[in-house]
C-alpha cells in the first residue's frame, strides 16, 4: 500500500478522555489550595485562549485568577506544590514505577480508539504518530499497555517545546516521513481538541509555507452528549474561527479520509 498521509494525534481528548483524569485532577488541584472547583466551562473557556496546554500552568492561572477576582488573601503555592499535588490525584503512585501501583485518576480514563483503529489507518496508506502534552509515562501507559501499540512514534512532555511551539510536531514529521519537508511531500495532518493544538499548525505552515499541513479539530468528549450540544457548537465554532481545516464529528471519521482533497 502506498503512502498517501501523516496523520499525527494529540492524545488527550482525541485518543483517551480525560474529564475524570487529567480535568478532575485539575479540578481538585485548584479546590485544595482555594476552596473553588472550577467548572468543564471554565476549564472550556481558559483552554479556547490558546496557550494553556499545560495542565499543571493552568491550575496555577486559575487560582491566580480566582484570588484576583474574588480579591482573597491567601498566598499562591509555587509550580513545585502544584505540580506535586496534581501527581498525587492523576497518577496516585510513583509516575516512574509500574503502573500496577498507581492508584490515581488515570485509571478512569475511557479509550476512544483502539488498536484496530490504527490497523485500518495502515492498511490505508495513513502513517500515524502521537504529539501530546501529558507526560511520557502516562502517554506510554495509553498507548502501549492499554491500546497495544508497539514503540508507537511519539513526542510528550519534555521531548519538544510546549504546544503551540510546532517543533515536537514538525520533528516528528520529519522522522517519518525523512528530514526535509515540503510540497513533494504527502499531506501531514495533526488532530486536538484545542485551540493551542490548531495553532500548532499554523505555527507549522509559517515555518514551512512549502509543506502541505492540515488542522483537524476534535471537541472533547465531555461535549459528545445531547445536553452539551449548545456548547460542542460553540467550541466548535471557536475551532474553525482559529483556523481548523476540518471538524471531525468522531475520530472514527479519520478512517476513511482523504487528505489531498484540503
Amino acid at each position: 500500500m502506498k503512502n498517501i498521509g501523516l496523520i499525527l494525534f494529540d492524545i488527550d481528548g482525541v485518543i483517551r478522555s480525560v474529564e475524570n483524569s487529567y480535568r478532575l485532577s485539575l479540578k481538585k488541584t485548584v479546590y485544595k489550595f482555594t476552596g473553588w472547583e472550577p467548572s468543564y466551562l471554565d476549564i472550556d473557556s481558559a483552554k479556547n485562549e490558546g496557550v494553556w496546554n499545560n495542565d499543571w500552568d493552568l491550575s496555577l492561572e486559575l487560582i491566580k485568577r480566582f484570588k484576583k477576582k474574588e480579591n482573597f488573601n491567601f498566598v499562591i503555592p509555587s509550580r513545585e506544590e502544584i505540580v506535586k499535588c496534581f501527581e498525587e490525584f492523576y497518577f496516585g503512585g510513583d509516575p516512574n514505577k509500574d503502573s500496577e501501583y498507581w492508584t490515581g485518576f488515570i485509571k478512569n480514563e475511557e479509550l476512544l480508539v483502539d488498536k484496530k483503529f490504527f490497523e485500518l489507518l495502515k492498511s490505508n496508506g495513513i502513517i500515524w504518530g502521537f504529539v501530546s502534552g501529558a507526560e511520557s509515562a502516562s502517554a506510554k501507559f495509553v498507548l502501549e499497555k492499554r491500546i497495544g501499540l508497539k514503540s508507537p512514534p511519539l513526542i510528550s512532555m519534555g521531548d519538544a517545546p510546549d504546544k503551540p511551539n510546532p517543533k515536537g510536531f514538525i520533528n516528528l514529521s520529519k522522522k517519518l516521513l525523512g528530514d526535509k519537508l515540503d510540497q513533494s511531500h504527502i499531506p501531514i495532518a495533526y488532530v486536538g481538541d484545542t485551540i493551542a493544538d490548531i495553532n500548532t499548525v499554523i505555527n507549522a505552515k509559517k515555518e514551512i509555507p512549502t509543506q502541505k499541513f492540515i488542522s483537524i479539530g476534535l471537541a472533547p468528549p465531555h461535549l459528545h452528549v445531547k445536553s452539551r450540544l449548545k456548547e460542542r457548537n460553540a467550541y466548535e465554532a471557536n475551532l474553525r474561527n482559529a483556523g481548523a481545516d476540518l471538524i471531525l464529528n468522531s475520530i472514527n471519521d479519520l478512517i476513511n479520509i482523504n487528505l489531498e482533497l484540503f
